[in-house]
This record gives structure tokens, C-alpha cells and sequence, in this order.
């Protein structure tokens, strides 16, 4: 059976005892018994298998698993990190919630604005095309995802067009809107996204994401090709904006100090799995899985009298294809027992709202964000 990783507000109680809430597999349009109206997407089990081939006929030999049982909730308003390091399945999961990957397993259930929930992994073309207009995605690289041969109107004015929102003036007026919510002067639609600094065009891609009203957006690394001071400029356009919006974010990168900034509750992954889950303080300051242990001492302490013991991991992050026995983190671990080398570790529940793939979570003794000098 799945294992997963509930939202604390997916916690009620009944008769004085916390029990938690299940939902079970659903077809369009059907509704969700048992969970609160203030969830907006519920991950079971999520995998992203990708077959890998060789030779001139292009055999299958063998899988990769780039995501491998990834579960967790999420509220509305709400803004979750996921973080890890490079190839561990960060931006496949974005990917996968949104369709630009077909799943090979699992559900991701989403709360429509009219009330109906929706398994994504199931719907046709004509229905997710519909349901685009509620779940959309930023783009890591502003260099790259803008079409070069269209105006920044054209750009932003794309997905109206393609769903039949808006036409002429209509448009015109609606892009100038989503260009000075996102910090744009409207005299620039007519410019193309050469003539704009990265930062600039990040917002470009924030305003075409905007342009339908989403509920939901997955934002995939918007800052890590940007300088750090445009950097924090788009963190608070994006911390303003969600909650003039009222949106929900999942927000992917490699940055903690970047997730600690805007992040409610953060999800490491590695090697195609969540490994731990926690609200934002309470992962920094009492992480319990030995991955972000190594997480957090990678990030600086803003007080430069404060000294943290830096721990460097050693060996390579396994390959999806060929993962370890046992804890996919053990090869690399300095706590690893014989046990961890042989079963694979149950999701311990450490607190309200934390859990951690660990078979000694809740014993072992870890490092985490110091606020005070010694």
C-alpha cells in the first residue's frame, strides 16, 4: 500500500481522537469524501518512469526512475518547496503534476473552482486543455522559454488566444494589465524578449503564466539563472503576487536559502524520492533525515559569527536507473547501519506535519540552522 504524506490541515478530529483523511481513486467530476475544502491537490504514489534503450533497434534495457512513489497534499494559498539535488526528479514531479510528462503510475488529484475533484493522470486532451487554465507552470530558464520571434504582447497575449479568453482590444488591454502587475511598463509589448535583462524576462513568463487566472502554479527553479539581486526581486513579485492572487505555488529548486524566503513547507527529494517533509522552520532548525542534514549545512549563517560544522557528502548521487538496495541514501551516509543497507526505511512520522524516510528518524541527534552565536 502507498505510503503518504498528509497536509496537517488534512488532520480532523472526531469524537476526541486525530484521525486522517483517505480519498480513493476518482474518475472526472467525482468528489473527494473526507478531505478539506481548503486542499487544492493530493499526490498519491506519483512515479515517472522513462525507459532506457540502446543499440540501432533501441532495445529496452532497463528503467529509469526518475520519480519512484512521491506523495504529499497541498493547501490552497499555500506555497511548498522541493528541493534536492540536481537529477534527483525535482522538476520531473512539476513536470508530471501538469501533463507535460503522462505519469506511469499514481494519481494527482486537484480541486477545480467549481468544486469537482479531477485525477490529472486520466483526463484527455480536451479536458486537460481546459484544466491548463487553472494549473500552470514558470519556466526555469527566461532565455530559452520565450519564443524569440514574438513581441513580448505576443508572448504574454498566447495562451488567451489559445483558449479563446479574450480578442482584440481585449487582449491588448489584459497583457498591459498582467505587464505592470508583474513590474513591466506597457509601452514595451511591442519589444522582443532580446531586448530585455533576464530579470525582465522572468517576469515576462510570470505575466504569460498569469494570463488565465491559474489556482495553481508550479514554479521551476524562476531564479537560479537570474543575478541575486534580480533574484530577490522576483521572489517578492512572487510572494506579492500570491497573495494579491490568492495562489498556490509549488516552488522547485536547489536553493534552501532561496526556499527558506518564500517557502511554507519544504519537501527534499533525492534519487526519485521524497526523503522528508516538514514546515519550513521547523525542517531548518530539527531536520531529521541525514540528506538534508547535508542540505542545511551548505547554507550560510547569516550571522558570520555562528560557525556550522559544514558536512560534505561523499561519492555520487546514485543513478535512477541502478538504485541502491536498501536506503537510496546509504552509500553516502555517515550514520548507515547493516539494516539500512538491507531494507528499505518506512516514512517515520517525527511531529505534526513532519515525516522522514529514515529507519532512525526519530533517534538520531542532527544539525540544523543556528540562530544564535555560541
Amino acid at each position: 500500500m502507498a505510503e503518504t504524506y498528509p497536509h496537517p490541515k488534512s488532520l480532523h478530529k472526531e469524537g476526541g481522537t486525530e484521525t486522517r483523511a483517505n480519498s480513493p481513486s476518482l474518475g472526472v467530476g467525482e468528489e473527494v469524501q473526507g478531505l478539506g475544502d481548503d486542499i487544492i491537490l493530493k499526490v498519491n504514489d506519483l512515479k515517472m518512469h522513462f525507459p532506457l534503450r540502446k543499440g540501432m533497434l533501441q532495445r529496452q534495457v532497463g528503467t529509469i526512475k526518475a520519480v519512484d512513489g512521491v506523495s504529499f497534499e497541498l493547501v490552497e494559498r499555500e506555497v511548498m518547496g522541493l528541493v534536492g539535488e540536481s537529477g534527483c526528479g525535482k522538476t520531473t514531479v512539476g513536470r508530471a503534476l501538469l501533463r507535460l510528462y503522462d505519469p506511469t503510475g499514481g494519481e494527482v488529484l486537484f480541486h477545480r473552482a467549481d468544486g469537482n475533484w479531477v485525477d490529472v493522470a486520466k483526463l484527455n486532451k480536451r479536458e486537460m486543455k481546459d484544466l491548463r487554465k487553472e494549473m500552470r507552470m514558470i519556466f526555469q530558464d527566461p532565455f530559452s522559454s520565450l519564443n524569440p520571434r514574438l513581441t513580448v504582447r505576443d508572448i504574454i497575449a498566447e495562451p488567451l488566444v489559445i483558449h479563446g479568453t479574450a480578442s482584440g482590444d481585449e487582449i491588448t488591454t489584459r497583457v498591459a494589465d498582467l505587464m505592470e502587475a508583474v513590474g513591466l511598463k506597457p509601452a514595451y509589448m511591442g519589444r522582443y524578449p532580446h531586448e530585455f535583462s533576464g530579470g525582465q524576462r522572468q517576469r515576462i513568463g510570470v505575466a504569460r503564466t498569469l494570463a488565465l487566472n491559474p489556482r495553481l502554479i508550479v514554479a521551476d527553479e524562476p531564479v537560479s539563472a537570474l543575478d541575486v539581486s534580480v533574484q530577490a526581486q522576483v521572489l517578492n513579485l512572487l510572494q506579492s503576487l500570491k497573495d494579491e492572487m490568492r495562489l498556490t505555488f509549488i516552488f522547485i529548486s536547489h536553493d534552501l536559502s532561496v526556499v527558506e524566503h518564500i517557502c511554507d513547507r519544504i519537501a527534499v527529494m533525492y534519487v526519485g524520492k521524497l526523503v522528508e517533509l516538514a514546515p519550513t522552520d521547523e525542517l531548518l532548525q530539527n531536520p531529521r533525515h541525514p540528506y538534508t542534514e547535508a542540505l542545511v549545512s551548505a547554507v550560510p549563517p547569516a550571522d558570520p559569527l555562528i560557525k556550522m560544522e559544514r558536512i560534505i557528502l561523499e561519492g555520487d548521487v546514485p543513478s535512477p536507473s541502478n538504485p541502491p538496495a536498501g536506503c537510496v541514501f546509504h552509500p553516502r551516509c555517515r550514520y548507515a547501519q547493516d539494516i539500512c543497507r538491507e531494507q528499505v526505511p518506512p516514512l517515520l512520522d517525527i511531529g505534526p506535519g513532519h515525516v522522514a524516510r529514515c529507519h532512525f528518524a526519530d533517534e538520531l541527534e542532527l544539525q540544523g540552522v543556528i540562530h544564535d552565536a555560541e
